[in-house]
């Protein structure tokens, strides 16, 4: 009997390959595995650009089907868009508040004294027809902020990740790239 060595289960161990890193392991491998089966470099920055845009949505609950729908149309990478939305989920909390008041300078509206606590506790507390009554403008206010953005954003997310993963692709052997 030989051991443990044997096992299906047990994994060779070599000591030479050094131990990748967080980003490494779940940033940049996915990356080149999606370069590798096909994906353009310009496509994965596409996605990526949309998966920020669409996942800052200042909606509770719209930013899952929006990337699904922005994907569909686009034909984008769905699990890579999905992932940009659950990795964004505390900034899109802080960023619903921007959108508040980048809206209503916009519309040069009185400061609400809009918060998100206050708005979650009536969310509960309203009926639906109340709480659009109260918070109508509100929302108003933070799609027009988002709408305003929403270029500048793409742009901002998209040129720095295309040349990003342009680099990363020249990691590859030439018959992947092609």
């Amino acid at each position: 009997m030989s051991g443990l060595a044997d096992s299906p289960l047990s994994s060779p161990v070599d000591p030479t390959t050094p131990k990748l890193g967080f980003w490494q392991r779940r940033v940049r491998a996915p990356l080149l595995a999606l370069l590798t089966q096909g994906a353009t470099p310009e496509k994965l920055a596409s996605a990526i650009a949309w998966g920020f845009v669409c996942s800052l949505f200042p909606f509770f609950g719209c930013t899952t089907g929006l990337n699904a729908l922005v994907g569909l149309w686009r034909k984008l990478n769905q699990p890579l868009l999905q992932g940009i939305n659950y990795a964004l989920s505390p900034l899109h909390l802080v960023m619903i508040l921007v959108y508040v008041r980048l809206g209503e300078w916009l519309w040069r509206a009185e400061d609400g004294h809009f918060t998100l606590h206050g708005m979650i506790e009536s969310f509960h507390e309203l009926s639906f027809g109340e709480f659009l009554r109260e918070f109508g403008w509100v929302g108003a206010h933070a799609f027009t902020g988002w709408l305003a953005t929403a270029p500048a954003l793409f742009v901002v997310v998209y040129f720095p990740a295309r040349v990003g993963l342009r680099r990363l692709s020249y990691l590859l052997p030439e018959r992947a790239r092609e």
